[in-house]
């Protein structure tokens, strides 16, 4: 569930230098419709919650949603996806509201590497956030999107972290939906050659068991507290056991990552009060999902090409 589409860090792999041109604040779904939404996705069956942007904390009061999504009936588990950089004084607080685990962007350990990929020096605040989610003792998942030429030195030492700390390090591969399409004609970082570059450093590691319906493929290296996990979300090999669905900050429902939209599920928010209704369309919309990614990107109207900024898309 996106909450909105702004970000403070303007990351290579995400939009252009110059941003986006973001949302009118009325062309938002509202705090109350999120609730409402996120009601009604409960009574369907769904249990976890993982709020994104965008960056979440951009949206004034986020807080306040968190503490309400908690106390809706059914919702077990709720996550916050963020960069870090307003997360910090939060952290008390989100403890309390027991948030089940955070996973932060984190695409390197170099402060001079970390402003070339996000064209902001946000570095230490960043890493002040992920000293006090380990210190309050809540779950991490640091998010690396691998890209060459940027950051392939970060590899190793930040799979250390997860010797040091009790946090996973997952891997990703870099998606072109960065507000200008894909900036290589072929990817040369896939999931294969990412899982090379780590046995070479580490052989001994070694094939962990996935968690059902997980998007990334897991592995465990002995004496480390954490796990590392690969995400082919660019070769898309999880998409057979995928059961993830996505509402962009504007109310568009996304049965993958890579169509352009399925359900204007703001206008229906707006239009109705039957929320029999709208779980009607919803229902629909998820018995119609393609088969994979590959069907999704040639499903879309006009087959439009992947040049949204994932801020845009909910990423």
């Amino acid at each position: 569930m996106a909450v909105t589409d702004r970000c403070n860090l303007r990351c290579f792999y995400c939009m252009p230098e110059e941003g986006i041109r973001y949302l009118p604040k009325k062309d938002l779904l509202s705090f109350k419709e999120i609730l409402r939404l996120v009601s009604i996705l409960s009574d369907l069956g769904v249990s976890k919650v993982r709020l994104t942007g965008g960056e979440p904390f951009v949206r004034n009061d986020l807080m306040n949603l968190i503490r309400s999504i908690v106390e809706i009936s059914g919702i077990g588990d709720l996550h916050l996806t963020t960069n870090g950089v307003l997360t910090r004084p939060h952290i008390p607080e989100l403890k309390k509201a027991n948030i089940a685990s955070v996973n932060l962007s984190l695409d390197t350990l170099d402060r001079a590497r970390f402003l070339a990929i996000t064209r902001r020096d946000e570095f230490v605040a960043v890493m002040d956030t992920f000293h006090a989610l380990v210190e309050y003792g809540i779950p991490v998942k640091i998010n690396a999107v691998v890209m060459d030429g940027k950051n392939i030195d970060d590899i190793i030492p930040l799979i250390e972290l997860s010797k040091q700390y009790p946090v996973d390090v997952r891997f990703i591969e870099e998606m072109p939906f960065n507000g200008e399409g894909s900036h290589y004609n072929k990817l040369n970082w896939t999931h294969v050659r990412i899982l090379q570059h780590i046995k070479a450093a580490y052989p001994d590691i070694y094939k962990a068991d996935d968690p059902a319906f997980s998007t990334s493929a897991n592995y465990r290296i002995p004496g480390h507290a954490g796990q590392i996990g690969i995400i082919a979300a660019f070769s898309r090999t999880f998409c057979g056991t995928c059961n993830r669905i996505r509402v962009t900050a504007q109310g568009t429902l996304k049965t993958c990552l890579y169509d352009n939209g399925v359900l204007d599920i703001r206008d229906l928010l707006r239009s109705t009060q039957d929320d029999g209704l709208i779980s009607e369309k919803l229902m629909q919309a998820f018995r119609s999902r393609p088969k994979d990614g590959f069907e999704a990107e040639l499903n879309r109207k006009d087959h439009a090409p992947l040049a949204e900024s994932m801020s845009t898309i909910g990423g």
